[in-house]
């Protein structure tokens, strides 16, 4: 892994490559952001990582705070991008947006969850595939206030941003500075936006009516 990563992870450079990464997969979720981020928190712990295998670690790595900072901002970032985007709206986002069921039913759920109190949902979607995405453009084309969105995009950018970073930095730790360790991490991401996904999934308990 350093072998192939070593010149970026031991370059400044990776940092703005996160923050690139992390703000642009609002609009594009195929990009590895999260994997990117494991990566470097990986490198961030290989100093101090004791393997049964010997690995080449470069002379300089990332700063575990600076990462989880940037991952943090960089997040927020994008899904204010996304949710002042579909606010200003324009009639081929209308359309976009119309001809995709997942968006529709996303504008119904975030606007029923916000008006509830429930904005968790904005954290949760953020671990799942495309949920971020789904949730910060529904918030926007459903014309929310930025107060009642802003802060669970905080929330929500800290804890996945401090998740990533404890899998690759804790991974490598414990498992040592190989592509175990790495690959043990991304599974556990993987995991948990499966884990997501499936909750965003489930409908929205009904309110009882009122006596």
């Amino acid at each position: 892994m350093f072998e192939t990563l070593g010149s970026l992870t031991a370059s400044p450079w990776i940092y703005a490559v996160v923050a690139v990464s992390v703000v642009l997969d609002v609009f594009l979720p195929v990009l590895p952001s999260g994997v990117l981020v494991i990566t470097a928190a990986a490198a961030a712990a290989a100093a101090g990582a004791a393997g049964p295998v010997p690995v080449a670690v470069p002379a300089q790595v990332p700063d575990i705070l600076a990462l989880l900072v940037i991952a943090t901002t960089s997040s927020v970032l994008g899904d204010m991008a996304a949710f002042r985007l579909a606010r200003r709206g324009g009639a081929r986002l209308d359309r976009a947006i119309a001809r995709s069921r997942r968006l529709t039913r996303a504008q119904e759920r975030l606007g029923t969850a916000l008006a509830r109190g429930g904005g968790a949902l904005v954290v949760i979607a953020r671990f799942a595939p495309a949920g971020r995405s789904v949730v910060s453009l529904g918030a926007g084309k459903t014309h929310r206030k930025v107060m009642e969105f802003l802060p669970w995009s905080v929330l929500a950018g800290m804890a996945w941003a401090g998740y990533s970073v404890a899998l690759g930095y804790f991974g490598t730790q414990w498992l040592g500075a190989t592509w175990l360790g790495t690959a043990v991490s991304v599974i556990a991401l993987f995991a948990a936006g499966a884990l997501a996904a499936f909750v965003i999934r489930r409908p929205l308990p009904t309110a009882a009516p009122a006596a």
